[in-house]
Parts: structure tokens; sequence; C-alpha cells
């Protein structure tokens, strides 16, 4: 898969951009962190292929993915009910001395 289809969009919500701002220091028990990042990916996209598409797309080095499966929610058109796609939500985790701009 190319590394321009693994990634779809990143995710700009108040939530996100909260964690995007938030950076952790080094402590005995867990190393340093920088923000975190959401994005919509492929659903076919494995953690590894993310990571790799994250860092060559915006040059950055990646601490960690974490990957979660969301289903549609049900709509009604007029009489009748749909759904809308299943997607995939990546949120990945920068090191410390890294940052994306998204805006």
């Amino acid at each position: 898969m190319d590394i321009y289809n693994v990634i779809k969009r990143p995710l700009v919500t108040e939530k996100g951009t909260h964690q995007a701002t938030q950076s952790h220091d080094e402590t005995h028990s867990r190393p340093a962190r920088g923000g975190s990042y959401a994005f919509e990916v492929h659903r076919d996209a494995t953690k590894p292929q993310i990571r790799e598409a994250i860092e060559k797309i915006y040059n950055v080095k990646v601490q960690s993915v974490r990957t979660a499966n969301r289903k549609g929610k049900a709509r009604r058109v007029k009489f009748k009910i749909g759904q809308t796609a299943d997607w995939k939500k990546a949120v990945v985790v920068l090191h410390s001395e890294h940052h994306i701009d998204l805006f």
C-alpha cells in the first residue's frame, strides 16, 4: 500500500488540538514524549505502515501508534435508515523534540 493512501486525513478536533500541545517530561519510569495527533487511516493499514507513512510524510520521529476501529453511525434519510461508513482512527505519539504543524 502506498504511504499516501494509508493516511486519509488528520482529525482536527478540540480534543486533538489539546493533545497535540501536551508533552510530558521524562520520569524514571517513562521516557519523554511529544504531542499526540489523530488521523483517519485506511481500514487495512497496520501500525508499522502508519508509522512509516507519518515519518515519511511529515518528517518526524514516531514514538508509538494506537489504533481504533470505529463503527458507522445510523442515519435516517426520509423514511429509510442508513449507516455511515466504518472507519479506522490512529493516534500517533511523537518523540519530545518533534511536532507537526497542521494549521
